[in-house]
Order: structure tokens, then C-alpha cells, then sequence
């Protein structure tokens, strides 16, 4: 199995070791549950709502807040995998792309969804890896059918899924 880099920065208090290291297991399941056989880097940074709606003005021009925000370094399609060659040759790591998660807004959805902030964050980060490598939702049919049905494979295989 691929040794994956998960870097956690953080800006608000409540993203301590234990969070973060829930984070980093979230990602790698991830990443394995779509058979990511070279190893990624993956940036992640938890923030609040403020933090987020200025990355979401900044980057994507959209002034409000978001649950997460995802920056894919390639233009993958579903079910590709990055290759070795785009490893970058100093750390042999492949730069999947950066993604950015608010605590507070999904301590929020977790209450409105009935389900715990755990999985609400968990969900979120698996949401952003699966956009990372490609998949999308922008229509009402099989791509988002398609990356619905990926996040919960993963959200069961960490023993997190939907609330019934």
C-alpha cells in the first residue's frame, strides 16, 4: 500500500491531534477504497466559516461560506488514477490537490442531518478526495448518482454510514 503525505494545517482550536489524525485515516481510506496505487500528497486545512468563505472569495470569486472546498492539481475523470510520472521527482509524492473543510459548518450539517460531527467531517473529506480524483455532481443524474455511490462504499468501509 502506497505511504500517502496527508498535511493538516489549522486555523481554528478545535482541530487538535486526535481530529487531525482522524483526518489523515479518512483521506488514505479514501484514496484506498478508489485503488490509489502511487503515493499522494494531499493539503488539507480546517478552518471555520469565516476561513472558508475567504478562500471561497479568493479562489473561486463566490463571497460566502462553504462546507468544503476542493482544488484538484489534475483533470482526472472518475475512476482514473494519477501515475508515477506525475510525481514530483523531489519527494516522489504525486500533488493530488489541496482541499479545505469548515469545522463549523459541519458541526452545523451534522445537527441538521441528524448524524454525528464525526461522520459529518469524515463525509466531507471523503467528498473532497472524490473530487480530487475526478468526480463530480454538477448534474442531477450518473455522475453525481455515481459519486453518491462511491462516498457511502467509503463511509461504510470506515464504519460511518448513513443514519437510517
Amino acid at each position: 500500500m502506497p505511504k500517502h503525505e496527508i498535511i493538516i494545517s489549522a486555523d481554528v482550536p478545535e482541530a487538535d491531534d486526535g481530529l487531525c489524525s482522524f483526518l489523515r485515516r479518512v483521506v488514505r481510506a479514501a484514496l484506498e477504497a478508489e485503488g490509489v496505487d502511487v503515493p499522494c500528497e494531499v493539503n488539507v486545512l480546517v478552518t471555520g466559516d469565516e476561513g472558508i468563505h475567504q478562500v471561497n472569495l479568493d479562489m473561486r470569486g463566490v463571497d460566502a461560506p462553504t462546507d468544503v472546498l476542493s482544488f484538484p492539481m489534475f483533470d482526472l475523470r472518475p475512476g482514473d488514477k494519477p501515475s508515477r510520472e506525475d510525481a514530483d521527482p523531489a519527494t516522489g509524492l504525486v500533488p493530488l490537490g489541496d482541499m479545505c473543510i469548515s469545522l463549523e459548518r459541519a458541526r452545523a450539517q451534522a445537527g441538521e442531518y441528524g448524524h454525528s460531527g464525526r461522520r459529518e467531517l469524515a463525509y466531507l473529506a471523503v467528498h473532497s478526495v472524490l473530487h480530487l480524483l475526478g468526480y463530480d455532481h454538477l448534474d442531477e443524474g450518473p455522475m453525481k448518482a455515481r459519486m453518491r455511490e462511491r462516498e457511502e462504499a467509503v463511509m461504510d468501509s470506515l464504519d460511518l454510514p448513513r443514519e437510517k
